[in-house]
């Protein structure tokens, strides 16, 4: 009888081979290799296992097939261990179980979902919380339009309530959260062109509470090297952009009570971001991510900022809420083309990098201010599109009034004057 054996075991039984090989660089080479699997969680392995043997008619698919009663079993086991006090290991396990989810769910495994939204409301097991929206983050991003209307009614309320609990929920918990609310209301704005009345009558009901929440975050003020506030705030932003993009007309009776916060919090970004990448303040974030991918940094956070303050003045609804404010929108994002301190290093040690750095159109912390120079750049501009002659004058105005500005820099003897880019903006403007 011929035995299968799937890549994972050519690998495994290779390595031991090779263990024995007399050329000592073979042999350490291939227990090194040994020695690095063994440190992998059952977990990653798991979901590589899955990917490879657990459908049949999948692409990936490689000899012997998972029985129905091997599936079971896994998916039972799975569950019962979202709630691994190691991070790491309780990620892979989420990651294993949306792995699973992609073949099985619903159909095969109608009870996934009662047990994560049972998880996620169980304030005694604040790990299960952890595990389950790890798990709903990674399944929201795959869910269709079939799916989600029935979804969203049972999950807001208990999303909702993890958000607006900053005394039980930490930040880590009450971003993961947004970032399913933001995953969710993509998929209802991609659905309201098709079933508009459908999606509002959903929608309608949950607007209030939750712009009273963006609203809550926003107030207060950005702090200085806290990535976790950077990271609630970017997930606030991301919902409030699909918001106000797939849902105008409602989002409209609703914005003003953003306007304030969201004002606090562009002012209050841009003494971070001067503090942190103009005058050079090291940021011990910059250039970092947290365990799920994201980056910690101003500069990512700002970048999103910008973002959502281009949807609002491009906005026909919203942009007569900032058209009396123009002129202070303007002059305030004028002052993030700066010149970065890590840019001013850069090239001066060698100012053939500005040229490099100009033809670059990959992202990286390094050109990070780049885009941002873009980002407040395309916002200029639709502030002239948008409000016409006032954004001319608005711009105008702001650029006089921060030239003057450095000049006063200059003459008190700073050395910095000369940061705020008056003749690019001036040029762009033209």
């Amino acid at each position: 009888m011929s035995i299968t054996v799937d890549q994972d075991q050519q690998w495994l039984l290779k390595c031991l081979s090779a263990t024995l090989d007399p050329n000592q660089e073979v042999r350490s080479f291939a227990e090194a290799s040994l020695n690095q699997a063994s440190l992998q969680p059952a977990a990653v392995l798991l979901k590589h296992f899955i990917k490879k043997h657990w459908q049949e008619d999948d692409e990936s698919f490689e000899h012997p097939v998972v029985s129905s009663e091997e599936k079971e079993v896994i998916r039972r086991l799975l569950l019962s261990s979202l709630d691994d006090s190691h991070r790491k290991i309780c990620t892979a396990i989420s990651m294993a179980v949306a792995a699973v989810a992609i073949y099985d769910w619903p159909e095969d495994w109608p009870d996934l979902l009662p047990i994560l939204l049972k998880l996620i409301t169980d304030q005694t097991n604040m790990n299960g919380v952890h595990g389950a929206l790890r798990c709903l983050a990674l399944l929201s991003g795959d869910l269709d339009d079939t799916m989600v209307p029935k979804l969203v009614p049972v999950l807001f309320p208990s999303l909702h309530t993890i958000v607006s609990s900053p005394q039980t929920y930490d930040k880590y918990l009450r971003t993961k959260a947004l970032s399913i609310v933001y995953s969710c209301t993509s998929m209802l704005g991609v659905m309201s062109g098709v079933y508009k009345l459908e999606m509002h009558a959903l929608m309608v009901p949950m607007l209030k509470l939750w712009m009273d929440q963006f609203s809550g975050i926003l107030e207060h003020p950005v702090q200085p090297e806290d990535p976790d506030d950077w990271g609630i705030k970017i997930e606030v932003l991301r919902c409030l952009n699909q918001f106000v993009q797939n849902f105008p007309t409602l989002t409209e009776n609703e914005f003003m009570v953003v306007m304030g916060p969201l004002w606090q919090t562009f002012v209050s970004s841009l003494r971070v971001y001067i503090r942190s990448s103009i005058e050079g303040t090291e940021d011990p974030y910059a250039g970092r991510y947290d365990s799920d991918g994201a980056e910690k940094s101003i500069d990512s956070f700002v970048i999103q900022l910008f973002e959502f303050l281009l949807t609002i003045v491009g906005s026909a609804k919203l942009v007569k809420v900032v058209v009396s404010n123009v002129r202070e929108l303007v002059y305030h994002a004028i002052a993030f083309l700066q010149m970065t301190e890590q840019q001013v290093h850069t090239w001066s040690m060698d100012a053939n990098q500005f040229v490099a750095d100009e033809d670059d159109s990959t992202y990286s912390c390094r050109i990070s201010g780049k885009l941002l120079l873009l980002a407040s750049t395309l916002l200029l501009e639709e502030v002239v599109t948008s409000c016409g002659s006032d954004g001319i004058d608005a711009i105008v105005d702001a650029a006089c009034k921060r030239f003057d500005e450095s000049q006063q820099e200059k003459a008190a003897g700073s050395v910095v004057w000369w940061r705020v880019s008056i003749k690019l903006l001036v040029s762009d403007v033209e």
